[in-house]
């Protein structure tokens, strides 16, 4: 639901054929490459002096067993230990991952993460986060639905936009159409599933007090369970939300929504109606993204 062979290239990320392994071999009769040279027919190979093809080969591997003990050997030097106080970085070499950003809010108004960061990253954190909650199936009953609106709104918006929702998701036809009840609730013996799932969020704009920020996800949406005629389904989606700095918090003053980007989708069978609706109900939806 809206609101609130694999397509990427050659199979196993792409290796295929690209992979060479390189073989040695000892003359026959395990000839000691380090022996001193015997004279023979003048050829190398059977029986002769080593071709200085297969002598190169074995001096390589010699270098690589070195190479290999030494990086082994390394775990041990103190210049390494961060608890030494060396710096583990080498020059030239690549910067290892860490943490970036403030850390996630300790607050919570109405289920929901709130006391988001007055940053750009605050206001990513938010926006994701709303989309979660309003893309959630609270938003089919009338008092959590009102609980989530004045948690996300700004005052203003949340008096005119709480009118308009109330609206929509209290029209009968909607609910019928979707398999809900006059009180959106789910027929029994079957799960009602509205999920969403960010996959990421940017910037579109950011000054001070405003921002615009697009948050990309995916949702999941309809009834699980056996002989549900409304199975889950995925969909694509980027809601892109006009925020405002209110109060020591982001609000939502407004968000527009489109179709995509969607991935390409994989051949995997899909799962039987128990399965869904077990997973549904064994795995808890994120409350805190990003």
């Amino acid at each position: 639901m809206s609101l609130g062979d694999d397509g990427y290239g050659g199979g196993q990320g792409g290796y295929g054929d690209d992979r060479h392994m390189t073989r040695t071999r000892l003359p026959e009769g395990e000839v000691d490459p380090y022996a001193p040279t015997r004279r023979g027919s003048g050829r190398s190979g059977r029986g002769g002096r080593p071709s200085s093809r297969n002598l190169v080969t074995v001096v390589g591997i010699v270098v690589l067993l070195i190479a290999a003990i030494a990086f082994a050997n390394r775990g041990g030097d103190s210049s390494s230990d961060p608890s030494s106080g060396g710096d583990a970085r080498r020059p030239g070499g690549s910067e290892p991952t860490a943490p970036t950003g403030v850390k996630p809010v300790d607050g919570k108004t109405g289920g929901i993460a709130s006391g988001f960061a007055h940053s750009e990253q605050g206001a990513q954190s938010a926006a994701a986060n709303f989309a979660v909650a309003l893309g959630g199936d609270g938003m089919f009953r009338k008092d959590s639905r009102r609980v989530i609106v004045d948690a996300v709104y700004a005052p203003d918006a949340a008096a005119v936009r709480g009118g308009e929702l109330d609206k929509v998701y209290s029209d009968q036809g909607f609910l019928k159409k979707i398999g809900l009840d006059a009180n959106g609730n789910a027929p029994k013996g079957m799960t009602f599933v509205s999920r969403t799932n960010p996959a990421g969020a940017k910037i579109v704009k950011y000054e001070g007090d405003m921002a615009s920020v697009a948050v990309w996800y995916s949702s999941l949406f309809g009834l699980a369970g056996e002989g549900s005629t409304k199975p889950v389904a995925e969909g694509w989606y980027t809601n892109t939300f006009d925020l405002k700095w209110i109060d020591g918090d982001w609000k939502v003053t407004g968000f527009t929504q489109k179709d995509g980007p969607t991935p390409v989708g994989r051949d995997q069978a899909a799962s039987s109606a128990k399965e869904m609706s077990d997973a549904v109900e064994g795995f808890g939806g994120f409350t805190y993204a990003r």
